[in-house]
C-alpha cells in the first residue's frame, strides 16, 4: 500500500523534477571542479525546473529559472572568452 502511493508521489511530475535535481547536483560538482561543462549541465537543469514550474503552475519557479538559465548561458560564453589563446 505505502509502496504504490510513494511511487506515484515520486513520479507526480513525470520524473522531470528528479532529472532537474540530478542535473543541478552534477552541475554544482562540475563547477566546483572548475569545469565549463557545469554551466551546460546547469542549463539543462534550469530547463527541467522550468518544465516543473509549468506543471505546478508556479510563475515564480519559471521566472527564476529563466533568469538562472540566462546567467548560466552567460557564464558559458564568458568562460570561452577567458580561455587563453594557444
Amino acid at each position: 500500500m505505502f509502496g504504490v502511493d510513494a511511487f506515484n508521489l515520486a513520479l507526480r511530475y513525470y520524473g522531470v523534477d528528479w532529472l532537474a535535481m540530478l542535473f543541478t547536483f552534477t552541475a554544482i560538482y562540475l563547477l566546483g571542479n572548475k569545469s565549463r561543462y557545469g554551466f551546460a549541465t546547469m542549463i539543462c537543469g534550469n530547463a527541467c525546473w522550468i518544465i516543473v514550474g509549468v506543471l505546478t503552475a508556479s510563475v515564480a519557479m519559471v521566472a527564476a529559472n529563466a533568469v538562472f538559465l540566462a546567467m548560466n548561458a552567460r557564464g558559458w560564453r564568458r568562460w570561452a572568452d577567458a580561455s587563453p589563446d594557444p
